[in-house]
């Protein structure tokens, strides 16, 4: 007999969730709602597997081989083959296009949501595993591809119900910090320690930031007043021609990967308790010369599931728990049950979800699973109801009951 102490634990592995049933339909909620404004900018699914070679990883350089090396869940598998789960979507993404490419028609738009996988340290906004949206562009130079992109950005998060007051699209340039980092001659770890100090710069208090830059020879009060790169200047202009008019640009956007390589974003939440970097994108126009001698151009985005619930819960966004199944069938004692499953069959081939108890415990222990399931409408078999033909809905919400005959039960429930 296996003892107390034998028992395993009931709770997940660090840094990843159980989605039991409310959190599974605020999750395709989610996903719906990406997959929605996606289609309706022309961008059509694809999806891959979570494993992928670790060179995938490694070969942008020293970079992204520390994050192979300290941040991804990377193993042998028993080939002998280093494989790693995928903690970004955008190199698998390019690496499809640059196998299919002449195929392939361009502009090519594509959107995925998988899973993504870091070996980090669990905190608010930041777990080990999330699902990620991911919205790219293949084949363009132009800075409408650019602008596209945010607008996508923001059509997500007003489809949620946030307004332009609720977030902030800020706008740098890799290219304009390329340009400056020649101007101010930095060599090139120094130009990466540049580069690290502005993605954290949220993170650090504004003392530091100036200590740093300092070190580093460069005034930080000059920086933040540079004027606007052309290349921003024109993205914002194509963006508020869209409608869109809560974007700025910030010269310390320059997000994380290596792999940027023009105008880059990220969106911004402005609420007091969560007062973050949600998420963003950017250019990226070598990346599948990785795989050819034939490098296409990309921009896009991604969006995590988790910053996402943050954002709508801080501002009471989330939306009520509403379980699919619509009608709780109990019974008075189970010699009712084949009448209850037959009932319930009737309901569901014209297309109303029941489910039904089947009587081995007492009728008020029935109401109650009904209540935990959150189903909103009850429905009680007895003897009696067989007989007469009719049935007591009772509303679980409001305790208020229609009595129905056997034959108006479904047209009931479909009315609703």
């Amino acid at each position: 007999m296996t003892s107390k102490k034998e028992k395993l634990s009931t709770e997940p592995y660090k840094g990843v969730r159980d989605f039991y049933p409310e959190d599974q339909a605020f999750f395709n909620y989610l996903l719906a709602t990406y997959r929605s404004v996606a289609e309706r900018f022309g961008y059509v699914e694809y999806h891959a597997s979570i494993l992928e070679p670790s060179d995938l990883y490694k070969s942008k350089g020293a970079e992204n081989e520390e994050m192979v090396n300290e941040q991804t869940y990377t193993f042998v598998d028993r080939g002998q083959r280093e494989v790693t789960l995928r903690p970004e979507m955008t190199p698998t993404v390019a690496r499809m296009v640059a196998a299919r490419r002449r195929e392939l028609g361009f502009p090519l738009r594509l959107f995925s949501i998988p899973n993504v996988f870091r070996y980090e340290r669990p905190q608010r906004g930041r777990l080990r595993e999330h699902w990620q949206l991911n919205v790219d562009l293949f084949g363009s130079k132009s800075l409408a591809a650019d602008a596209e992109s945010i607008a996508v950005a923001a059509d997500i998060m007003r489809a949620f119900g946030a307004t332009e007051d609720d977030f902030e699209i800020r706008i740098g340039s890799r290219t304009f910090l390329n340009n400056f980092l020649k101007e101010k001659g930095l060599d090139e770890e120094r130009g990466r320690k540049f580069i690290t100090l502005l993605d954290r710069r949220s993170k650090i208090s504004a003392g530091d930031f100036h200590t740093q830059m300092h070190e580093l020879g460069i005034d930080a009060p000059s920086f933040d007043q540079l004027p606007v790169p052309s290349d921003v200047a024109e993205v914002i202009e194509l963006v508020r021609s869209l409608g869109i008019h809560n974007v700025r640009f910030d010269s310390s956007i320059v997000r994380g990967f290596a792999y940027y390589t023009g105008v880059v974003f990220e969106v911004f939440d402005t609420h007091p308790d969560n007062n973050r970097a949600l998420f963003g994108g950017g250019r990226y126009d070598n990346l599948t010369a990785l795989f050819d001698d034939e490098p296409i151009t990309g921009v896009g985005f991604g969006m995590g599931d988790v910053t996402m619930r943050d954002f709508l819960e801080v501002r009471g966004l989330l939306p009520a728990y509403l379980p699919p199944t619509k009608l709780y069938i109990a019974v008075a004692s189970v010699e009712n049950v084949p009448d209850a499953l037959t009932i319930a069959q009737e309901l569901r081939a014209q297309g109303v979800a029941v489910a039904v108890d089947f009587g081995d415990k007492k009728l008020a222990d029935q109401i109650k699973a009904a209540t935990k399931h959150r189903v909103p409408y009850l429905l009680i078999v007895g003897q009696n109801e067989v007989t007469s033909n009719t049935f007591a809905v009772r509303d679980l919400t409001s305790g208020s009951e229609t009595k129905l005959s056997r034959k108006d039960l479904a047209s009931f429930f479909l009315s609703l």
